[in-house]
């Protein structure tokens, strides 16, 4: 009678077990069915549709980081579309030839402002300056900083962390704090915010750029919360490795491929995600990479593995070297 007893309970427990399965599956289904949902919608039925941009908007956008990459290629994007530019970089020669490009291409108003976003604080009564009387319709935060390669902490100078904390992290919610103002008033507006896929966990070797894209995107999510409602669209781009000067330490992410595309590949793709996505990896393959990390990695996982392909990237940039100072 007791053997009986145990085999009905052992029945039923593998019953309970069978349910839970088939519910955890069902989950995994739907979510992966709703996500993919979402980024065809994003990535490929956006793209469908003429964007008036400077109706919805309005008609200046501000870009910082503009002088090389995804913001170069940001400012050629929206001025496409007819917007106004101004261009917001370190270095006047290339913020100039950004500016005669765009002007011939497009034949729209561009204005540049010089600023080193390392210098912090000062700068912003110069930029704010420059935007008065106009309306600002889009501010792409995009200027931002990498450790030249991967290292350990103890390596980084000093220059590298006072440049992560004010170009990556300060310069996002003190840009955001010169131009959503006026966009409130107008009630109408977009801001784009740059972060990364590197910001989903703690990545070794790289621990403080990661570190300051997990503030990008938790500021910006929480910024997308405050002003749902307000006629202010706020999105988050949470990119992997796009073919940049950034990643140009190393072939093995700088060479372009399917999941590594040009700054002007991944920017056409993205530009597209605006109204259709509040949080976007801006690119088709980098939404897959990005739903796989955050749905089936814990940090443990990610952060092993980030450690391990950071220090063969480590290894191949210290092997080319040395080859390349023999061949010398």
């Amino acid at each position: 009678m007791a053997c009986h007893e145990f085999l009905l309970g052992l029945g039923d427990f593998e019953y309970v077990l069978t349910v839970v399965g088939l519910l955890y599956v069902a989950k995994v289904v739907l979510q992966g069915l709703w996500e993919t949902i979402n980024g065809v919608r994003a990535h490929f039925w956006s793209r469908l549709w003429d964007k008036r941009l400077v109706d919805t908007y309005g008609k200046w956008a501000v870009v910082t980081g503009c002088s090389d990459g995804i913001g170069k290629e940001y400012a050629k994007e929206l001025a496409k579309r007819g917007m106004n530019i101004v261009l917001i970089s370190r270095t006047l020669e290339k913020l100039q030839k950004v500016s005669s490009e765009i002007v011939q291409e497009y034949g729209v108003e561009t204005e540049v402002v010089q600023v080193d976003f390392i210098d912090g604080r000062p700068i912003y009564e110069d930029i704010g300056k420059h935007l008065q009387d106009k309306e600002i319709g889009i501010l792409v935060n995009n200027v931002g900083v990498m450790l030249s390669h991967p290292m350990e902490f103890e390596l980084a100078s000093e220059k590298d962390i006072w440049s992560h904390v004010n170009v990556n992290v300060a310069s996002v919610p003190a840009m955001t704090k010169l131009i959503l103002p006026g966009m409130l008033l107008r009630g109408k507006g977009a801001v784009i915010n740059i972060a990364s896929i590197a910001g989903c966990y703690p990545i070794p070797l790289m621990g403080i750029y990661a570190a300051t894209k997990a503030f990008v995107d938790y500021f910006s999510q929480a910024l997308e919360w405050e002003y749902r409602g307000s006629g202010i669209t706020v999105q988050t781009i949470t990119p992997a490795y796009v073919s940049t000067n950034m990643t140009k330490f190393s072939e093995l992410i700088h060479k372009p491929s399917v999941f590594i595309p040009t700054a002007p590949t991944f920017v056409s793709s993205a530009i597209n995600t605006l109204g259709y996505a509040r949080r976007s990896s801006g690119y088709w393959a980098h939404g897959i990479q990005v739903y796989l990390v955050e749905n089936f990695l814990n940090s443990w996982i990610f952060m092993y593995g980030n450690y391990m392909w950071n220090s063969l990237l480590l290894r191949n940039m210290k092997k080319n070297q040395a080859y390349q100072d023999f061949q010398y």
